[in-house]
């Protein structure tokens, strides 16, 4: 079984405790859970066909945890980055997010999935984050992504009715799990060839 650490960032109240527990199978609930510092929860799933155990670490996103959050990100291969559509600030504020994990994480960029949470209350407010917004900005951020070998990811979800929340755990496992073979491979890749830079170092000593 393949362990995968992922972290669920975005601003405070966007829905990413919701989300998670929305995916542990625990309903929803109306009232707004403040997490404080960091949850963890796991759960084993399935990816193509292979065995994965999540490792779920939900980090608040107030700003007066910000320096807690840092020690979480160690280790974590993926993200679902939420935002909800009927707050635009949470919008704007996921660049921030992206530049923390990114910068904490220890493996540098690792695959995200853009995610447009609350879209069940979308009608019911004047000013929300269209779909088109959130294509837009993930699009870009593939393009940071895509030399490192992987795509990011666009998908709107409702933690209140459960619409797409197994779907969006499932598209970070399938892109993590590419990212992570791409890496072992990379990995052997580098090995092999160092080895036979150190044989080859080692006949031209002989020589002389």
């Amino acid at each position: 079984m393949t362990v995968l650490k992922i972290v669920l960032i975005g601003d405070g109240g966007v829905g990413k405790t919701a989300i998670r527990e929305r995916y542990l199978g625990k309903g929803f609930k109306a009232q707004y859970l403040l997490t404080i510092g960091a949850d963890f929860a796991m759960r084993d799933d399935t990816i193509r066909g292979d065995s994965v155990r999540y490792q779920i670490w939900d980090l608040a996103g107030q700003q007066r945890f910000d320096a807690v959050r840092e020690v979480y990100y160690k280790g974590s291969v993926g993200a679902l980055l939420v935002y909800d559509v009927t707050r635009p600030d949470s919008y704007f504020n996921t660049p921030k997010w992206i530049n923390e994990l990114w910068t904490n994480n220890g493996r540098g960029r690792v695959p995200i999935v853009v995610v447009a949470n609350k879209i069940d209350m979308r009608e019911l407010s004047d000013d929300t984050v269209s779909p088109e917004q959130g294509r837009v900005f993930t699009e870009r951020l593939t393009k940071l992504t895509r030399p490192e070998g992987f795509d990011c990811y666009y998908i709107e979800t409702s933690a209140k009715t459960g619409v797409n929340i197994q779907a969006a755990f499932t598209l970070l496992g399938e892109n993590i799990m590419r990212f992570v073979s791409r890496q072992r491979k990379t990995s052997r890749t580098s090995t092999s060839r160092l080895r036979a830079a150190a044989q080859q170092q080692r006949s031209h000593s002989r020589r002389y």
